[in-house]
């Protein structure tokens, strides 16, 4: 769907598709005809079903779709909200942090990683030197 021919729509035109003979869906401002893709979706159809005319963009990031499945849901776009109905102040998507991250909360978890592992090996050395040398 070209930038163009992009239809909008209210976010209570989305409520009105909310049974399963049409459903519509809001992920992230743009809106999804899910109606062909319900006996498809690996979840279940009864998981879109409940999102039917609502925003579900946070049960879809929840979830932590594919990028295949990014890719195949703009087969069922229709359109987005009107501009009215875009949240101004989104939250922003917490994405999962490479293990390369320095950041102080991901050093405490490095170091605990391999912390509780080594003084248990320290402690076992320990009571295997006091049992076996004695």
């Amino acid at each position: 769907m070209s930038e163009k021919e992009v239809k909008k729509y209210s976010m209570a035109e989305v409520r009105e598709q909310a049974d399963a003979k049409n459903p519509w869906m809001v992920i992230n401002d743009s809106i999804y005809d899910v109606k062909e893709f319900l006996n498809d979706h690996p979840g279940g159809e009864e998981v879109l079903l409940e999102q039917a005319g609502k925003d579900a963009t946070e049960e879809f990031e929840d979830v932590g779709h594919s990028s295949d499945a990014r890719e195949l849901m703009q087969k069922y776009k229709i359109g987005e909200l009107v501009e009215e109905d875009k949240k101004r102040n989104k939250k922003p998507v917490n994405k999962p942090k490479p293990a390369s991250s320095s950041e102080s909360g991901d050093d405490f978890s490095i170091w605990k990683s391999w912390l509780l592992p080594l003084t248990l090996g320290v402690f076992a050395i320990f009571v295997y030197r006091y049992f076996i040398a004695s």
